[in-house]
């Protein structure tokens, strides 16, 4: 299964991440390619434990379940319009696409010095870093393809 902690996952993630333009549309899904950019910056910044995410109650009920279904080798990854914590919303407009997908980049590129050998999920609970190399990869790929890209 593809990791983010995989150089050639890596560059492929950052090949697609330039791929992305202006005029890059959702095919599914509210966000612009803008807010889409800087969700999953957000959302790297969050599992590099640059800040916290409370528990969400649900997935103490479900989450080691929803993630084992999840990196399932057959699973077909994220469903179109996946629920996210609210610290991950982006429903502001944002500008500077370019800067966006740099910032992007560069938090894609720092798994290589990825420390931690657990990590605590908003809704999975406790995750393995291998666990979280391959859900972070799902989750690139989930927005990526949401924009063709």
């Amino acid at each position: 299964m593809k990791s983010i902690f995989n150089k050639a996952d890596q560059v492929e993630i950052i090949g697609r991440i330039d791929a992305l333009t202006e005029n890059s549309k959702p095919e599914w899904g509210k966000m612009t390619v803008e807010q889409m950019v800087k969700h999953c910056t957000l959302c790297e910044a969050y599992y590099q434990g640059k800040f916290a995410v409370k528990r969400m109650f649900l997935g103490r009920l479900i989450g080691k379940m929803a993630l084992a279904s999840t990196l399932k080798p057959d699973s077909k990854g994220m469903q179109k319009n996946a629920p996210t914590a609210a610290s991950f919303l982006v429903t502001e407009p944002v500008t500077d696409l370019a800067n966006q997908k740099r910032n992007w980049k560069t938090l894609i590129e720092s798994y290589n010095y990825y420390p931690h050998e657990y990590f605590p999920h908003w809704f999975f609970g406790k995750m393995t870093k291998e666990q979280l190399g391959q859900f972070v990869y799902i989750h690139c790929n989930h927005h990526l393809s949401q924009f063709g890209v």
